[in-house]
């Protein structure tokens, strides 16, 4: 109800109780015209309703004073019962409205509340593997992967298999048949397992890695591009040579590791399957990987940077890498000898194409000799550290890179490679790692003989250049 209204029936009022109180005779059309249009108001307040004949005489002729002055008294408290009711129902809605604030305020905060933990389910899901520098597969899985994973999880912990070999075949997560070779490991697994190698592995986490369907890979390399020239509009145009191509072949070797675990271990639901047996093959896989990477002589092993034949860079031919000499017979640098120049000669070896993508490749022992060499002229360090965390060192404006596969300076090893390492070695991952449970070799630990199918080696001989610890 409008303040207005009660404001025109309080003058009402109190111009009645002015007249009854003088005992004057009362006409009832003054009141009445000036309610005015409020009348109806007035009596859908109720203030009419309640009144008895005598009260009704206000709107009559006549009437005496001392029933004017009791008719005022009804008048009046009829309005003020009708004033506490009012108000108390205008104290219900405001309480009523501020429920329905407060409520869609809660929802609103509940809302936020369950998309922040969504948040923090997922962040916390895929935190084991970020601690071991690995991560889940943001690609989302298929109804039929989902139920792989957990059936794996359940053969893992278990050893319930629970037809988990035709699970397989259903999520296309194998092309062959091999019913005694254990279970491919669930795609987030083998995601986590490969992220973690990427970052322990140093030549994994620099070269390029191409995953493969098959046992092995081969590509076909040009080594000379179709001879062309330059002729006039009447000219012939004679045949010219053809290009050159050379297969390259980089089977997939089987590595393996052979993790155990307890049963209790294992029964504890609060244990990442994934970070578990990631944090468990990871370190056996990146120290047997590096070292073929490196050294591999490609026999049941990828073939390595440095099992393939040298020659002097001036001599340089496909399938051979070019090497550049120190100038010092067993050091990189002496008294009568600065080891810059060999290294500046080194990088300007591969051509601009390449020198884009370059860094150096180097183990520990070696870098503490280059951060010890200056320039002859200006006495400045030709090692730079580091500016902005995460960011290598640089030698000569160019990344380095850690490998303690490589070998030390001596006399006529290649201790320095430099090059763009991305076009110019491949690692080849046969999709799949397996897992075969053991339970009952080693009581109480259950084994999991884990293996991975892998292979490597120079897919660019231009990319790669040599440095050679010798005279010439």
């Amino acid at each position: 109800m409008k303040i207005a209204t009660y404001c025109v029936a309080l003058a009402a009022m109190f111009l009645c109780g002015v007249s009854l109180a003088s005992a004057a005779p009362i006409d009832h059309m003054p009141v009445l015209s000036l309610l005015g249009n409020h009348v109806d108001l007035v009596t859908a307040m109720g203030l009419m309703l309640p009144l008895n004949t005598r009260a009704r005489g206000l709107v009559g002729v006549r009437a005496d004073s001392s029933n004017a002055a009791k008719i005022l008294a009804e008048l009046q408290k009829t309005f003020e019962d009708f004033k506490s009711e009012r108000e108390a129902e205008l104290k219900g809605i405001e309480a009523k409205f501020a429920d329905v604030v407060q409520t869609e305020k809660v929802d609103r905060i509940n809302s936020e509340i369950t998309k922040l933990q969504t948040a923090l389910d997922e962040v916390n899901a895929a935190l084991a593997a970020v601690k071991v520098g690995g991560g889940g597969d943001d690609k989302p899985l298929s109804a039929e992967k989902r139920e792989h994973a957990t059936a794996f999880n359940r053969f893992f912990r278990k050893g319930a298999e629970n037809g988990l070999r035709e699970l397989e075949v259903k999520a296309a997560l194998r092309t062959d048949s091999d019913p005694d070779g254990g279970y491919v490991v669930p795609d987030q697994m083998e995601s986590t397992i490969d992220r973690v190698l990427g970052t322990v592995s140093a030549m994994r986490s620099i070269s390029r890695v191409m995953s493969i369907s098959a046992g092995t890979y081969k590509k076909l390399v040009n080594q000379g591009g179709a001879v062309g020239g330059w002729v006039g509009e009447r000219q012939a145009r004679p045949e010219t040579g053809t290009p050159q191509l050379v297969e390259l072949s980089f089977p997939a070797m089987e590595l393996y590791a052979n993790p155990a675990a307890t049963q209790t271990l294992l029964d504890d639901s609060r244990v990442s399957i994934e970070q578990w047996l990631a944090d468990e093959v990871s370190i056996t896989f990146a120290e047997m990987e590096g070292a073929a990477y490196i050294g591999g002589d490609g026999v049941n092993k990828p073939r390595g940077l440095l099992s393939y034949d040298t020659v002097a860079d001036a001599s340089y031919a496909w399938g051979k890498l070019g090497y550049i000499a120190s100038g010092v017979a067993a050091a990189l640098t002496d008294s009568t000898h600065n080891g810059a120049d060999a290294l500046t000669d080194l990088v300007y070896a591969i051509k601009q194409g390449y020198r884009q993508g370059g860094r150096f490749l180097m183990n520990r022992k070696s870098q503490a000799v280059i951060r010890k060499l200056k320039s002859k002229t200006e006495e400045l360090y030709l090692w730079q550290p580091s500016i902005q965390v995460g960011q290598p060192a640089t030698l000569l404006g160019y990344p380095i890179t850690d490998d303690d596969n490589m070998p030390d300076i001596g006399a006529g090893k290649f201790p320095i490679a430099f090059g763009d390492f991305q076009r110019g070695y491949l690692i080849v991952d046969r999709m799949g790692v397996r897992v075969l449970r053991d339970p009952f070799t080693n009581k109480p630990y259950v084994h999991f003989y884990t293996t991975k199918r892998v292979g490597g080696g120079v897919q660019n001989f231009e990319a790669l250049k040599l440095l050679k610890i010798a005279t010439s």
